[in-house]
């Protein structure tokens, strides 16, 4: 986790028998499902769309670090946090808990950049985006 950074929103989402790969435990491809949940309804939550249209958030990269397994049952709580703030960009990160438990299971990360959808070009963050995570 980045020195600076700022929670920004926390979420809960069930995890599901389908989520659970031959291991027995979440797919690690699920906890990037997790973060992409927590990211686009604590931007939505803000009156941000999440839709390939006019200036909008997309994602150039992300990453997970895999500490404890997850099992089915079980409620996941993604902490997301602000981080690294650019013209462009911010930098989240995110934290995967047990509801209950204050374990970190997992950490990941994803970098946000402001696209105008016509261009493909990058815009500057709205200000008041800019002044909710800085």
């Amino acid at each position: 986790m980045e020195k600076h950074h700022k929670l920004i929103h926390t979420t809960t989402i069930p995890i599901r028998w389908g989520d659970m790969d031959a291991y027995g435990h979440v797919n690690n491809t699920i906890y990037f499902r997790y973060m992409e949940q927590a990211r686009c309804e604590w931007l939505e939550g803000l009156g941000y769309k999440v839709a390939p249209e006019g200036h909008a958030p997309v994602i150039i990269n992300a990453a997970c670090t895999f500490m404890i397994p997850m099992t089915y049952p079980g409620t996941v709580e993604v902490r997301t946090f602000a981080g690294e703030l650019g013209r462009s960009s911010v930098v989240t990160s995110y934290e995967m808990r047990i509801v209950g438990d204050e374990t970190v299971y997992a950490q990941g990360s994803a970098k946000i950049v402001w696209m105008d959808t016509a261009t493909g070009k990058s815009v500057p963050i709205p200000d008041d985006l800019r002044a909710l995570v800085s």
